[in-house]
């Protein structure tokens, strides 16, 4: 506890937040196990899922960008296992959103009177029409089939001796962090505040090193580096969590980057879908205007980034 008329230690503050993250995720977990997955226990299997995500993820971060005030063995051992387990969970849950994004999208746009026909084709939005069904039914049986192998991977990681192994220790956590006596001890502005700074840089120096232009086209090559600051900008933003600070902006960062990476992820897939052998004209068709519609989705996505993290003056 904070001596009286001392400012807070860095203990004082991370040893906190990593417990209610420690909580967040016990309970996530407890209520997963409870639901059946189906029925009408599905939305809150799904509910628990990104509790135990969000909370790995706030974990995990948190021992990364406060490695030096923790125990480091521990704390590298705990993160790299809890990375593990957001990334297999997270899989399931990304086709299944994919999916739903990409029948959504083909339905607007089958109903749009001024999408373009194939060259030499009708000039209504027919020709889409024609092909969306197939369109919509590869993409299913495409993305279903990979949401089905997810699943499965991640019933057998939650089953698995690791995975009770990294459940063991988040509930020793809930209790105990193990603390570098030394570093937990020193002032909060002086040990979390340059340590969260650290990770501000990186953030700053890859934000720096996207395209210049917003009015650039679009380019699946530059993708990687926009979901490198997606990645950084959640931890960074984890680290103000814990600070206590305000991250209203970071979180609405964030949403443009979410949007991003689903927007040109689910154009990789109509990408994907279209190059599959023998399918109709009309069917490739459908998928094309798919995968336009996606990056053109991106681009506007880094666009609102862009506006957010350079606010044009008042």
């Amino acid at each position: 506890m904070a001596q009286p008329n001392h400012d807070p230690t860095a203990g004082d503050v991370l040893a906190p937040y990593l417990r209610s993250q420690a909580t967040a995720f016990l309970r996530a977990l407890r209520l997963h196990d409870e639901s059946t997955g189906s029925g009408p226990d599905a939305a809150e299997s799904g509910q628990a899922a990104r509790g135990l995500r969000g909370a790995a993820r706030r974990i995990a971060g948190s021992l990364n960008t406060f490695r030096g005030v923790t125990e480091p063995g521990w704390a590298d051992g705990l993160r790299t296992e809890l990375v593990w387990l957001s990334s297999t969970l997270a899989d399931e849950h990304a086709y299944a959103a994919r999916l739903s994004r990409l029948m959504e999208a083909l339905q607007r746009l089958s109903a749009a009177p001024e999408v373009p026909a194939p060259r030499g084709g009708v000039t209504t939005s027919g020709a889409l029409t024609v092909g969306s069904a197939r369109a919509g039914a590869l993409l299913e049986r495409q993305l279903t089939l990979a949401r089905t192998r997810a699943h499965s991977t991640t019933l057998q990681a939650l089953g698995s001796a690791r995975f009770h192994a990294v459940a063991d220790a988040v509930a020793v956590l809930a209790s105990e962090v193990p603390l570098d006596p030394v570093a937990a001890r020193g002032p909060v502005t002086e040990v979390l505040v340059p340590l969260a700074a650290v990770t501000e840089g990186r953030l700053g120096a890859a934000v720096t090193a996207l395209p210049a232009s917003q009015e650039t086209p679009y380019s699946a090559h530059e993708d990687g580096a926009w979901h490198e600051v997606r990645r950084l900008l959640r931890i960074h933003r984890y680290a103000r969590e814990a600070l206590g600070d305000d991250v209203t902006r970071l979180v609405t960062a964030g949403a443009a980057l979410d949007v991003h990476r689903d927007a040109s992820e689910a154009a990789t897939a109509s990408a994907t879908a279209a190059r599959t052998p023998r399918i109709a004209p009309a069917t490739a068709y459908a998928l094309g205007v798919l995968h336009a519609d996606q990056r053109h989705a991106a681009l506007a996505a880094r666009r609102a980034f862009h506006d957010v993290w350079h606010p044009l003056p008042a």
